[in-house]
């Protein structure tokens, strides 16, 4: 976290559970999110995916997953240059929607994906969240073609270069 920043980033451990269970229960959450469980030790462990509570002024509202899309055979990224990351997230404060903060958070942790070396970031978000892909524009990222059917369901793929 830099200095003029309001977020901060730490490691989900087995304390957050409750908290995602909790976030997770929210039908503006459950609409794009397909997971009915958060995750246990085994998936916290997996060294492929760092999973983020996401907090503002030290308040948790957010969780962030990136991933290397190198990480599962034949997944739908895997074209993408070695060391590409993936992102996922979620606001679960539902009074933290709509005001900005998913493109702030989102946007500093691309910073620091790119600064780490990632070449590019990739998402894919349901085609019809178009509030989710409305940030991802606004943060330069680019379909990488039609709406296509994966194992983790309907997405549009979409990614941004460093």
């Amino acid at each position: 976290m830099t200095a003029a920043s309001a977020y901060s980033f730490r490691k989900a451990t087995l304390d957050d559970l409750a908290l995602l269970r909790s976030w997770q229960s929210k039908p503006h959450v459950q609409d794009w999110w397909d997971a009915e469980e958060p995750y246990d030790e085994a998936d916290l462990a997996d060294p492929r995916v760092a999973r983020w509570i996401v907090s503002n002024n030290r308040q948790p509202f957010a969780f962030m997953q990136d991933y290397t899309v190198h990480g599962w055979q034949d997944h739908h990224f895997a074209s993408l240059p070695k060391g590409s990351r993936g992102i996922d997230q979620y606001i679960g404060a539902p009074e933290m929607i709509g005001v900005g903060h998913g493109s702030a958070f989102i946007g500093e942790r691309l910073q620091a994906l790119f600064n780490a070396g990632a070449p590019v970031i990739a998402t894919d978000p349901h085609p019809d969240n178009h509030r989710a892909i409305a940030v991802y524009r606004k943060l330069g990222f680019e379909p990488l073609g039609p709406p296509r059917e994966t194992e983790w369901g309907l997405i549009l793929p979409m990614a941004v270069e460093r």
